[in-house]
């Protein structure tokens, strides 16, 4: 079986409704507190591999460091990666892992699928 991960942060409600979806769903996981242990550049590309996004889709744009220092800037894949490892509250929110696939739990919906696959 598939060892189940979720990137979380207990400051945000829809990660709290994800981790409640896995404890529901009374399958082993491991909860990632993501802002305490980021991920390094290699997991990360990892994640966007599976959630099958490019860096700037897994920005979460309405953060203030996001406006502040990068909005409207011309910046490459490279570069908004190295932007969500130093800033990790950039990233979207939650992300669920299982085996090779992974979602973000925005809707919800999308980890219950996951779970169910």
């Amino acid at each position: 079986m598939s060892k189940i991960k979720i990137y979380h942060n207990n400051r945000c409600s829809k990660s709290r409704n994800g981790l409640c979806l896995l404890e529901d769903s009374k399958q082993e996981f491991e909860v990632i507190n993501y802002l305490e242990n980021p991920p390094n550049k290699t997991e990360l590309k990892e994640l966007l591999k599976m959630l099958n996004f490019t860096p700037i889709e897994l920005v979460r744009k309405g953060e203030a460091i996001w406006k502040e220092n990068y909005k409207g800037k011309d910046l490459s894949d490279v570069e908004i990666i190295t932007a969500m490892i130093e800033n990790p509250k950039l990233i979207e929110r939650p992300i669920v892992v299982k085996g090779d696939k992974a979602v973000i739990g925005r809707p919800e919906e999308n980890i219950t699928e996951l779970l169910n696959s």
